[in-house]
C-alpha cells in the first residue's frame, strides 16, 4: 500500500496521465481530462511539460498526442534477465506455434492481474490479448493460479480485501484454489468474457514462489474443457521450463 504522506501530486498526475496510453494509443486533451478526471489547465500544463521532456509527442495536425521516443529509451534498458515478459517470450512463442492459439502472461498487481506479455494465435477466429490489460482476481483461469500459488497469507489477504466482490463465494473460491493446486494448472470458460476458454499454469521460481501465470486462450467453440485438458499438461511443461531460466525472487506480488 502506498503511502500517500511521500507522495507529489503532480507526478502523480503526470503518471496517471502517461497510463491512459495503456488504453489506446492516441488521446486528445479533452480525453485526457475526462479520463483523469482533471482539470483541461492542468492537464495543458503537463502534457506540455512530458511533450518537452520526449514522453509525449503532439500531432499539429489533429491535437492528439501519442508516446515519444524516451518511452522506447527508458524500455530499451530493461534487463532481459530481470523482465520475464521479455525473458520468456520465445517459450511463448513455441507453446503458441505447438498449440496454435494465443498465449498470455499475467502477473498479480494488488487485487487486479495484469497482461505483461502476449502471442496471439495465428488463426482466424483467435482471442486478442492487449499487453496492459487489467483484469480482476475473482474470476478466471490466471487469476485463480495467482491466487493459489501466492502465500498463505497473501491469499488470505486477497479474500478478505473489502473490494472482493459479493457476487463471488469466499468459500468455493477456496475450494477452487485447493483443486488447482493439487492438479497443478486451472481453466475457466466464459467466466470473465462470454465466448473465451483459458487454461493457465503457474511459474515458479527455483524457490518455489510464483512469478507469473502462463495462459492460452481461445474461443469456447474451438477451446473445450476436453481440449484444454489435453493442453494442460504442455503448458505446465512450458511453466517448468520459464521457471528455470529465472535466478531471482517472485515477480508476482
Amino acid at each position: 500500500m502506498e503511502d500517500k504522506k511521500f507522495t507529489v501530486r503532480a507526478a502523480e498526475r503526470a503518471l496517471d496521465i502517461l497510463l491512459c496510453f495503456v488504453e489506446k494509443s492516441e488521446w486528445s486533451l479533452t480525453e485526457i481530462a475526462q479520463h483523469t478526471g482533471l482539470n483541461k489547465s492542468t492537464v495543458y500544463r503537463l502534457l506540455v511539460t512530458l511533450e518537452g521532456k520526449g514522453f509525449l509527442r503532439r500531432n499539429p495536425d489533429t491535437e492528439r498526442y501519442r508516446l515519444g521516443f524516451r518511452i522506447w529509451e527508458l524500455s530499451a534498458n530493461l534487463s532481459q534477465s530481470d523482465d520475464p515478459a521479455v525473458l520468456f517470450l520465445p517459450e511463448m512463442e513455441r507453446l503458441r506455434d505447438e498449440l496454435e492459439e494465443t498465449v498470455s502472461l499475467y502477473i498479480r498487481d494488488g487485487m487486479e492481474r495484469v497482461r505483461i506479455q502476449a502471442v496471439e494465435s495465428r488463426q482466424t477466429i483467435r482471442r486478442v490479448a492487449p499487453i496492459g490489460a487489467r483484469m480482476p482476481l475473482a474470476v478466471g483461469a490466471s487469476s485463480k493460479v495467482l491466487v493459489a500459488y501466492a502465500s498463505p497469507e497473501t491469499r488470505e489477504a486477497i479474500l478478505n480485501d473489502p473490494s472482493w466482490p459479493e457476487s463471488v463465494d469466499r468459500e468455493q473460491y477456496r475450494r477452487q484454489l485447493e483443486e488447482i493446486r493439487r492438479k497443478g494448472y486451472a481453466t475457466s470458460m466464459e467466466e470473465r468474457e462470454a465466448g473465451a476458454s483459458a487454461v493457465a499454469a503457474p511459474v515458479l521460481n527455483r524457490s518455489g514462489e510464483i512469478i507469473a501465470a502462463l495462459a492460452v486462450s481461445g474461443p469456447v467453440g474451438r477451446l473445450t474443457q476436453e481440449k484444454m485438458e489435453s493442453f494442460a499438461p504442455r503448458i505446465m511443461e512450458a511453466a517448468r521450463r520459464m521457471g528455470k531460466m529465472v535466478k531471482g525472487g517472485a515477480t508476482a506480488r
